[in-house]
């Protein structure tokens, strides 16, 4: 039964990375649109695109009014970037990490909040829902005490996220993977030298 449960699960994400690997996306340029839909119990409220990394200051931060249960935000400035409502109704509303890349990107936000239309949005999408399946099981895993399987489970996600971080390097989803799970990690000591460790194993890397 063990064997069986974690061979479903594993191709249940591998089908999902696979979904997402299929075309590796180029770096854009150009102007991202993104055309979003909400709630219309939010009308005129305020929604905003966030740089995930940077300043937070209203200088990079993008904010317009929910119109007829619709907003759009329109950028020329490549990057990472989360989308939230005002604080004030963030309650039972998912926030969403999007990539501006050049193109035409449809949102939806909402309790299970979605972005596709570019590349690296479709591959952001399937790790996103890769992730929430990840987490549904790991949690009824550790519930029920079955910390090996759990243990395995994870770590077959984190080679998932890896792979799929070799296979879109060069763009800024493929950046955003890579600093999930790297494979290694450094400590440095009172004395001043360094050790390199295996970050799945903890163990020092000797040459």
């Amino acid at each position: 039964m063990r064997k069986v449960f974690l061979m479903a699960v594993g191709l249940c994400l591998t089908m999902l990375l696979t979904g997402a690997c299929e075309q590796k996306a180029p770096q854009a340029s150009g102007k991202c649109r993104i055309h979003g839909t909400i709630s219309q119990q939010l009308n005129d409220k305020r929604i905003f695109l966030v740089p995930l990394y940077g300043p937070k200051t209203a200088e990079y931060v993008d904010s317009i009014e929910i119109k007829d249960g619709k907003f759009e935000f329109a950028t020329d400035t490549l990057m990472m970037a989360q989308i939230l409502v005002d604080y004030h109704y963030r309650m039972g509303i998912q926030p969403l990490l999007v990539v501006t890349e050049a193109g035409d990107v449809q949102v939806t936000i909402g309790a299970e909040s979605s972005a596709t239309g570019t590349p690296q949005n479709d591959s952001l999408q399937h790790w996103k829902e890769l992730t929430e399946v990840h987490q549904a099981q790991l949690s009824q895993l550790r519930e029920a005490g079955k910390k090996a399987e759990a243990d395995s489970l994870h770590m077959a996600y984190k080679q998932l996220t890896r792979q799929m971080a070799q296979q879109m390097e060069g763009t800024l989803l493929g950046d955003f993977l890579a600093q999930m799970y790297p494979k290694t990690y450094i400590r440095q000591y009172p004395d001043g030298h360094e050790v390199t460790f295996n970050a799945d194993t903890n163990e020092p890397i000797t040459e």
